[in-house]
């Protein structure tokens, strides 16, 4: 049975689709099969992390409007990886991609599509895929699609940034996932400055949120440079960013 991954944020810019094609990365890395699937239809661009400046297809809407299995949807992206840093036998890493077609956007926004559908999908593509991790970037914010990603989440990371406005959306998306009885909910501090004290700040997320503070990410200039360029944990592994990731694929694959 595979793990299903959550990362998620309040408010976009929060780094959210870069931590989690870094993450996906290091757990295939590391020997795991794993599969990304790109949920934030309206807005989606997981892909480009992993070098695909032109649209994929098949898409993740291709499956929701019925013309294919999802499986056929995921894109084998394991040379991504492997050419940046060793893979472990057996690891493998898929993308299931959402489309970047002007148009087929615009039928999301009107039409919508069944959540149903969606659930089931998760399960078709671990099983298909034979998968270790399922990681799933949603959208922003809170909606149906985002609760059901959060209600069959094994682990939920909550991404925000020392934002007063992040602080406070994310509030509301634990206070939902405390709800909808998330196995373990843990929390990734991104884009943080360099004069911050980082214990105060640890102890205002205890404060605020009760849970578990992964990791604390420096605002670091090369990786703003990297511009979605490249998996920066892979081809900056001492890079203190690099060190953060790592910190929550081990606390992820401890869980």
């Amino acid at each position: 049975m595979a793990t299903v991954i959550s990362v998620h944020s309040f408010r976009g810019g929060t780094g959210k689709s870069n931590t989690t094609a870094n993450v996906a990365s290091q757990l295939a890395a590391a020997g795991s099969r794993v599969a990304v699937i790109d949920t934030d239809i309206q807005s989606p661009g997981v892909h480009v992390l992993f070098g695909h400046e032109e649209p994929l297809e098949p898409t993740l809407n291709d499956y929701l409007w019925g013309e294919l299995p999802i499986h056929q949807a995921a894109h084998d992206v394991t040379d991504r990886v492997a050419r940046l840093a060793p893979v472990e036998p057996g690891g493998a890493l898929y993308l299931v991609p959402s489309s970047m077609k002007a148009g087929d956007i615009a039928r999301v926004l009107r039409e919508g599509y069944d959540v149903g559908t969606l659930n089931e999908g998760f399960r078709d593509l671990a099983r298909e895929l034979s998968l270790d991790y399922l990681v799933i970037d949603t959208h922003p914010g809170l909606n149906e699609e985002t609760l059901l990603s959060i209600t069959i989440s094994d682990i939920l990371l909550l991404i925000l940034r020392p934002d007063r406005q992040d602080f406070q959306g994310t509030a509301v998306t634990v206070h939902v996932a405390r709800r909808l009885d998330v196995s373990s909910l843990l929390l990734v501090l991104n884009k943080v400055p360099s004069n911050v004290d980082l214990e105060d700040l640890r102890e205002q997320m205890t404060e605020h949120y009760d849970a578990e503070t992964v990791a604390i990410m420096p605002l670091a200039e090369q990786v703003a440079q990297n511009a979605s360029g490249d998996l920066f944990s892979l081809s900056n592994p001492d890079h203190p960013w690099s060190n953060e990731i790592r910190k929550i694929v081990n606390r992820v694959t401890t869980n």
